[in-house]
């Protein structure tokens, strides 16, 4: 490629990421902590970025317009600001890559940005979370990114994976330097995947550019819409779902007062409130449409199993698709162990949560806290129950009223 080319090139980086800067405070403040590097084409068909570098094949750029060239720049800052490289776990590399991309393609067209004809979009991943989608994924999928993502193993070519695979011995810091240091003609070599202690460091940089660049957006007034809701969210502090159900559940189980007389032995004439434990109720709603997996209902049980007998927690289990199947509600003391009574499979009528709640309503009787199970997509009554609900979710919907805890 000519040097002019290259100087036009340089050039149209430069006008796209000052646009951003103007026009997105937001991820214009993000793009400016990933200096721009030119790739060699054989190892990066379009851009790419290491979670330090912003890395692209000139001739890809040149393909662009100066729209779909400020796509690409904040394509791969949001990459490094929402952490994907240090977030991927136990995940296979190629679906999570293409998670990831689904995840913030559909943001960035709503913020008002100009993607290439390839980008991987879908509505129904609109507003979710790479591990949201993650399961959502074929296993087989074949598609690739759109960019490359260079911070992790096997990621030249993206349709490889092999996410469950330990990473390889790294070298010692000065032998890598070494390796880097490129040669005279060499090609540029593509970075190095990053180790635990990089992705430790750029993720707490990454969170704190991430922060200051949505302040600086919000005092512009530029920060609105899904890209806004997203920051909040993520900006929220964070807990497992295991960890939020414990506090959820043991919060309406907690020790209470009572005015009872007790011994005069002991207290004399006066009456003064003791503190004491009783076992509290608990409904426990499954929901069984078909949208759930079986596996992800007994991770599900086996989470409120161990929680009952530390609170001592009488649970009543109400599986529900359309209507709940006549053999059940079921029934748990304390001391038995949670489990579907029979195998739960879908009635075919869709999803709708009234049945559970006309039940306890029929009951006449005020379950210290009722836990729901559900993806959130059915008929909900119209007024929220007198007791606390809490709602465990699998997918991007939220309830009309109650506890909303996300399920990854």
């Amino acid at each position: 490629m000519a040097e002019l080319d290259r100087e036009k090139i340089q050039t149209k980086l430069a006008a796209a990421r000052t646009r951003l800067i103007l026009d997105k405070p937001f991820l214009g403040a993000l793009v400016l902590r990933l200096p721009m590097t030119e790739a060699n084409p054989d190892w990066c068909r379009t851009t790419g970025t290491d979670a330090r570098h912003f890395y692209y094949n000139p001739e890809y750029i040149n393909s662009l317009t100066l729209a779909q060239t400020q796509f690409m720049l904040a394509h791969e800052a949001l990459h490094c600001a929402l952490s994907h490289f240090s977030r991927r776990q136990h995940r296979v590399l190629h679906r999570w890559n293409l998670a990831c991309d689904y995840a913030i393609n559909p943001l960035l067209v709503e913020d008002g940005l100009t993607p290439p004809y390839d980008t991987l979009i879908m509505d129904e991943y609109k507003g979710m979370t790479a591990e949201e989608i993650y399961p959502l994924l074929e296993e087989d999928d074949s598609q690739e990114t759109i960019d490359e993502h260079l911070y992790d193993e096997n990621s030249e070519g993206s349709g490889e994976g092999g996410g469950d695979q330990e990473p390889p011995p790294q070298p010692p810091e000065q032998e890598k330097e070494k390796q880097q240091q490129p040669r005279p003609g060499d090609k540029p070599q593509p970075p190095p995947p990053l180790t635990p202690e990089e992705r430790e460091t750029q993720e707490v940089q990454w969170q704190q550019r991430l922060a200051g660049a949505a302040q600086q957006a919000i005092q512009a007034g530029k920060m609105d819409g899904a890209m806004a809701r997203m920051i909040d969210h993520l900006l929220q502090p964070r807990l497992p779902w295991r960890m939020l159900l414990a506090r959820y559940m043991t919060a309406a189980a907690r020790d209470d007062y009572s005015y009872m007389r007790q011994s005069r032995r002991s207290q004399g004439d006066a009456i003064l409130p003791s503190l004491h434990s009783s076992e509290v109720d608990v409904v426990v709603a499954v929901d069984t449409s078909g949208s759930i997996r079986d596996r992800e209902i007994q991770e599900f049980l086996s989470e409120i199993s161990a929680l009952k007998g530390q609170m001592r927690a009488r649970v009543t289990l109400i599986p529900c698709d359309a209507s709940i199947p006549e053999d059940a509600p079921w029934i748990f003391e304390p001391w038995e162990e949670l489990s579907l009574k029979t195998k739960i499979s879908s009635g075919g009528g869709g999803t709708d949560f009234r049945p559970v709640f006309q039940w306890v309503e029929e009951q006449s009787v005020k379950p210290g806290i009722l836990v729901y199970f559900s993806d959130l997509e059915g008929r909900f009554p119209e007024l929220a129950p007198a007791y606390p609900v809490l709602w465990l979710v699998k997918g991007k919907e939220k309830p009309p009223w109650g506890q909303r805890i996300q399920l990854n």
